[in-house]
């Protein structure tokens, strides 16, 4: 029997919410990707918070990082195992920066993913098979596309902000460009306009991980072993990126695992070393290798800095109304500073209006999905500057 789970007693939770569905793009009328293909039908999973009010201008979009889904806050009825938060829980709610007493939150999970949205796992109509390397490489141009379709079957014309972290920077900057008529306001937190050489290196890393596993077999593994060595290696290298020198040496130092000394073999002497492994291990359980692959490249392949025609850059909408709020983080070497400053110039020539701000945080590019008062307040403030305005 279902035991259900008691709502959360804390004040500023967002409580229960529930992961919805909408398809979309049934055949003949599939998406028209960016390179040309056609997908479809298409499904998006998301969620909400908050209620949409009567003029429908309080809508605040969250857009996720590669790994992350649409379960951004609040927690799911049923079994206890499902009252995990959502993984910006500390961002959603009442009274916290993106005030669901205020705003109508809307999360929803990206194109080629594998938390409800269609994905590399899901199946090809046309062969009632999942599609594998079948399915199209897509863009975060192709993720923003499909996140308008929802908004437009939801009824909403008009975003009070756009905000995300990561590759959900990469997607709030990508709205800005397709659609800056909808975007009163805009929040890329820990992002950049383009992959640096070292961030696509690190991919291509992670990828090989995965490709060179002898069980992924082109991408035909889900009716046999899946490539899990291959996938939790691509995860350990990733996680590396996501942390800093300094909290790697606070958490871990060289401290060894559960021994006084050392195997001299290849066990997991280091705290750092059995970390990565368990890192590996449990993603693996809950994700795809291939959405790993396909999401991965379409974040190299995004570049607002150097954009083919006929792509729109930040300096075709040159005096748009939209509001920025820039944030960086001190410690962050995946997407430094350096590369939110650049974002910032751009912006400013482009006679947009943009605040910047970093936050000081020694805990890595994963700094903007730890618990921190300093982003509610920033982003709070900022929104209801934007509503006054």
């Amino acid at each position: 029997m279902n035991r259900k789970v008691q709502a959360d007693p804390d004040p500023g939770s967002a409580g229960l919410v529930e992961k919805q569905f909408y398809t979309f793009a049934h055949p003949p009328q599939q998406m028209v990707l960016e390179s040309g293909a056609r997908l479809g039908p298409i499904t998006i999973a998301y969620e909400t918070w908050g209620r949409l009010s009567e003029k429908r201008n309080n809508a605040v979009l969250v857009t996720h990082a590669f790994s992350g889904d649409s379960h951004a806050a609040g927690f799911y009825g049923g079994e206890p195992a499902d009252a995990k938060p959502g993984w910006w829980d500390s961002m959603i709610g009442p009274g916290k920066g993106l005030d669901t007493s205020k705003y109508f939150v809307i999360c929803a999970n990206i194109l080629g993913s594998c938390m409800g949205t269609t994905g590399p796992s899901s199946i090809n109509p046309e062969t009632g098979k999942p599609y594998g390397l079948g399915f199209p490489m897509m863009t975060i141009g192709d993720i923003i596309e499909t996140q308008k379709v929802l908004l437009d079957y939801l009824g909403i014309d008009s975003l009070h902000t756009v905000i995300g972290g990561s590759i959900g920077g990469m997607q709030v900057l990508e709205w800005c460009v397709r659609y800056p008529e909808m975007v009163r306001s805009a929040i890329p937190v820990a992002t950049t306009m383009r992959h640096s050489a070292l961030a696509i290196a690190f991919n291509e890393v992670a990828r090989q991980a995965i490709m060179g596993d002898p069980h992924w077999e082109l991408g035909n593994y889900y009716d046999k072993t899946p490539p899990a060595l291959g996938l939790a290696v691509a995860r350990m290298i990733g996680h590396v990126t996501y942390l800093s020198d300094e909290a790697m040496r606070r958490k871990f130092g060289r401290q060894l695992q559960d021994k006084s000394h050392f195997s001299f073999g290849f066990d997991a002497d280091f705290q750092v070393e059995s970390y990565l492994r368990y890192q590996g291990s449990k993603f693996v359980k809950r994700f795809d290798a291939n959405s790993v692959l396909y999401i991965t490249k379409a974040a190299d392949y995004f570049d607002l800095a150097q954009r083919e025609a006929p792509a729109r850059s930040l300096q075709d909408i040159r005096g748009a109304a939209t509001k920025y709020l820039v944030v960086s983080y001190t410690s962050d070497w995946l997407y430094p500073t350096y590369q939110a400053k650049e974002l910032v110039q751009s912006l400013k020539r482009a006679n947009l209006d943009v605040s910047f701000c970093e936050i000081e945080a020694d805990c890595g590019h994963d700094a903007f999905l730890i618990p921190d008062q300093r982003l509610g307040r920033l982003v709070g403030g900022f929104l209801d500057g934007v509503a006054r305005n």
